[in-house]
């Protein structure tokens, strides 16, 4: 979608080996560095850019310092040279032919730099720049020998036509009809840098401490030590401003003194001082930092200038950064323990990432009492670089790793973390805890569907669409990692409950229905073998209650009959000591009964003396650990789905609206013709208006469009029924004279539609969430009753399935009370055509159809509202 001509921010990329490049527009100021970087290139490199052995001059670089991101773009990418100045050491240019839906495009990268995938992320950029101004399609000219740049133009993803005339390979890339091919070959290329990028986190055999001082009680000092304390496989080296000895290691005064490559630094000093320390460590080679230190981005403009400083000189080095302000990094393939924690995480197979360093330490000191072991454990600090996106990119290969935990605060690219989170939960389940939600959603908001698609329902959309398992407490996070790490997932939401105390066993089965799961009828035979080892007193339906004298034998004897139950899919076991048996035996019995069993035993053992490991303290945390279980079940039966092939839909038009509302403004509602315009390029159904200047005018529509007619105020955005701005069911001329009267101005005149529900659809353009499609109950209702469910574009049939089928709106569509179903068919379309309007407009703000009535033999808007911003400049520079 064509958007106003401007200059990109600073970009970074990651390439094929791991590192990183930052990526900006040239300008005047570099063109010197530019004549000199192409005078670097070898002559064969030369050749191939220039066809032939031109000379270089100021002419041969006007153009690319000239952009004006419409006409002309150009990408510059820098490294740091020597003594740390920056060199350029690639550079992008696309010029916009004759036609200005094309545009030429040539590459040049410097030698050292070739083979790393470098021309890929710059046409990847280049590409993201020109769509955003229109062009459709890049041309190459390219030498037949120079099979580097056109596997680049192969690689990409791009929908590519090659033509030999004149001993020139003519190379045609089709920017916009790539779509989801290109954005999975693009993900294919970060997965693979990414986590070859972050293996000096976790595979280090060299780790340097700056700022581990001799001293104890230091932050340094004491990370240093927990580094040997822990075994580290491979070498540490203490940095401080003497050079003094830590620990019984010989110590440096600066890491250029240690006589060995480091893959990791690890910063410890004043926030003032980590500039220079990264400095130094970044000159001698090391490609992985983890800063501690703290005085950053949280601090306010000065420390956020203070951040990006740091991060544009890792940049300037194509390294990583976790932090800063953070407590640092752990990894048990190395026996690496570089954090300040006064616990270190005890060995397993469980990666957490955690942006809070608070909670980091709460669930290591918890980790070893309930048994929890740990792979990996990353704090991110302000994720100035490595965030938790990238660390699933790493764990998705990790052989060390079986299941994610994640602690989160905020999303830097939401989008992202679902596609990849989508990928990894496939084979490893995610439980993610996200604070800050309280509240989210109560912003101001002009329309139904903003209002309505407050941040918190976008954060539940995003993680059931990606399969991550949201946790609401720390307590339940780790209740459902001990389930996770240690009995398989259900076969569905069944569950028996065995218990010694019927009242606990109420509890249990309240907290099963929360948590929705069903206590279901145990099979005759299964109630047959209970009764024969319960006692005569005992309960024997669902829950079962085998009573306060049972022992660990009865439990032993009872367990095996509900698991051999085929109608039950996990088993919730409680007990409270008796006189006649102790916690330790029960849970002894509990274990033998149910090794080898291929459904889940949650053992619940309330005792004073705390419950064994593995075992849940209360009811309430048993049925939510086994909610979420059912739950991955549930996700992983869920067929994959990608968005349909849409006919009738002409973004050309649509472009014109856009431009046309946005001209010389950056936030507006548009008015009847232009919505209806843009919502008709798209073929979303609409109801058949006129627009009328006055009451005669409006006389004229109504017998042109057939009584009954409905008339309503032509002002863009606004509330009609609120406002007293819509009359409906009017029957003649006399009641549409005193309607267009009553409201005054331009009015629109509307088809009357009866029957069916009313059901609302809108999409926006979530601040943080990106494109997002709503739908649930609609008409003047919508707020009030409820219930609009939102999910992230783009929607395939199975979350616009799902959308049609969920909370109060669902029952409307499956007919209400006797009411015939509406037409699936046709809302589903309706959903789908947002979707896509939504993802291809991003100056969407908010859209409002409400309400879609909808019939059992179609559907059509018969109110719509579109409001149109301008979107914040990006505040990243990573664009993986």
């Amino acid at each position: 979608m064509t958007t106003t001509a401007h200059a990109p921010l600073t970009e970074d990329v990651v390439l094929r080996d791991g590192s990183t490049l930052r990526l900006r527009a040239p300008t005047a100021a570099d063109e010197a560095e530019l004549i000199a970087f192409f005078r670097d290139l070898s002559p064969a490199s030369r050749y191939l850019r220039f066809h032939g052995t031109a000379g270089v001059d100021e002419h041969t670089v006007a153009g690319a310092v000239m952009s004006d991101w419409r006409a002309r773009g150009s990408l510059l990418g820098e490294l740091a040279g020597a003594g740390g100045t920056l060199r350029p050491v690639a550079l992008a240019t696309y010029v916009q032919l004759h036609d200005p839906r094309r545009a030429e495009v040539a590459f040049a990268v410097a030698d050292d730099l070739q083979g790393r995938g470098a021309g890929t992320r710059l046409l990847e950029r280049l590409a993201t720049h020109a769509s955003a101004v229109g062009i459709e399609e890049f041309v190459a000219e390219v030498l037949p020998q120079n099979n580097a740049m056109l596997r680049v133009f192969d690689d990409a993803g791009f929908d590519v036509a090659r033509k030999l005339q004149d001993g020139v390979v003519e190379v045609v890339l089709r920017l916009e009809a790539a779509g989801r091919a290109a954005v999975a070959r693009r993900d294919e290329r970060d997965h693979i840098a990414v986590a070859e990028s972050l293996r000096p986190f976790f595979e280090a055999t060299s780790v340097a401490v700056i700022g581990a001082s001799p001293r104890r009680g230091t932050i340094g000092g004491e990370l240093f030590r927990n580094i040997l304390a822990g075994d580290f496989t491979g070498a540490a080296y203490p940095v401080n401003r003497t050079g003094a000895p830590v620990g019984g290691v010989p110590g440096y005064a600066d890491v250029a003194d240690i006589p060995a490559v480091v893959d990791l630094a690890v910063i410890c000093v004043p926030g003032a001082l980590a500039i220079d320390a990264a400095r130094s460590a970044l000159a001698a080679g090391v490609k992985a930092l983890c800063v501690i230190s703290a005085g950053f981005a949280e601090t306010g403009a000065e420390g956020r200038a203070r951040q990006e400083e740091l991060l544009a000189l890792v940049r300037a080095h194509g390294a990583r950064l976790i932090g800063p302000n953070c407590l640092g990094v752990a990894s048990t393939a190395s026996r690496l323990n570089a954090t300040f924690a006064r616990r270190a995480a005890p060995p397993g197979r469980i990666a957490f990432s955690s942006q809070s360093g608070a909670l980091g330490l709460a669930l290591l000191e918890e980790a070893d009492t309930r048994g929890l072991g740990l792979s990996s454990f990353v704090s991110i600090g302000n994720k100035a670089d490595v965030s938790s996106n990238d660390l699933l990119e790493y764990w998705e290969e990790d052989e060390h790793t079986d299941l994610v935990l994640l602690y989160l605060e905020s999303f830097g690219n939401p989008r992202k973390f679902a596609r990849v989170a989508g990928r990894l939960a496939r084979t490893k389940p995610i439980l993610a805890m996200r604070s800050g939600t309280s509240g989210a959603g109560a912003r101001a908001a002009g329309s139904h569907t903003a209002a309505l698609a407050g941040s918190d329902a976008a954060v539940d959309a995003l993680f059931w669409q990606a399969g991550v398992l949201r946790a609401r407490t720390l307590e339940e996070l780790l209740d459902a990692a001990v389930l996770f790490s240690s009995q398989p997932l259900p076969r569905g939401n069944r569950v028996a409950v065995l218990t010694n105390a019927g009242g606990l066993g109420i509890l249990c089965a309240d907290a099963c229905d929360a948590a929705g799961l069903t206590l279901p009828p145990l099979a005759p035979e299964t109630v047959q073998r209970l009764a024969e080892v319960a006692p005569a007193e005992a309960s024997t339906a669902n829950p079962v209650d085998i009573l306060g004298s049972a022992t660990a034998r009865t439990y032993e004897a009872a367990l095996p009959a509900l698991l051999e139950d085929s109608g039950i899919d996990a088993v919730i076991v409680l007990f409270v000591p008796p006189v006649v048996a102790t916690a330790a035996d029960v849970a002894d019995a509990i274990a033998r009964a149910s090794a080898g069993a291929d459904k889940p035993v949650l053992p619940v053992v309330i005792s004073a003396d705390g419950s064994p490991v593995g075992s849940f303290t209360y009811p309430e945390s048993a049925a939510r650990a086994l909610g979420l279980a059912a739950r991955r079940a549930a996700w992983l039966r869920r067929p994959a789905s990608e968005p349909p092939e849409l006919d009738r839909i002409d973004r050309a038009a649509a472009t014109e609206v856009v431009e046309r509302a946005l001209a010389g403004t950056d936030d507006v509602w548009l008015d009847p013709h232009e919505t209806r315009a843009l919502l008709g390029a798209y073929a979303l159904p609409l109801v058949g208006e006129r627009y009328a200047s006055g009451t005669d005018t409006a006389v004229e529509a109504a017998v042109e469009l057939g009584y009954p007619v409905v008339v309503k105020t032509a002002e863009p955005g606004a509330h009609k029924t609120e406002s007293g701005g819509v009359h409906v069911d009017l029957r003649d001329a006399d009641s549409v004279r005193r309607a267009a009267g009553a409201i005054g101005g331009p009015v629109i005149v509307q088809q009357f539609v009866t029957g069916g529900v009313e059901l609302l659809a809108g999409a926006m353009q979530d601040p943080v969430f990106g494109p997002l499609v709503a739908f649930g109950p609609g008409g003047i209702y919508a707020e009030l009753i409820g219930s609009t469910r939102v999910a992230l574009a783009p929607l395939g049939d199975v979350d616009v399935d799902e959308l049609l089928a969920s909370g109060k709106a669902g029952k409307l569509v499956a007919g209400w009370r006797g009411a015939p179903a509406a037409d699936r068919a046709a809302l589903a379309d309706v959903l789908h055509r947002l979707a896509r309007l939504v993802e291809d407009v991003p100056t969407l703000a908010e859209l409002d159809l409400n309400p879609v009535i909808a019939r059992p033999d179609g559907c059509v808007a018969v109110d719509a509202r579109v409001h149109l911003r301008r979107p914040a400049a990006r505040a990243s520079a990573k664009t993986w």
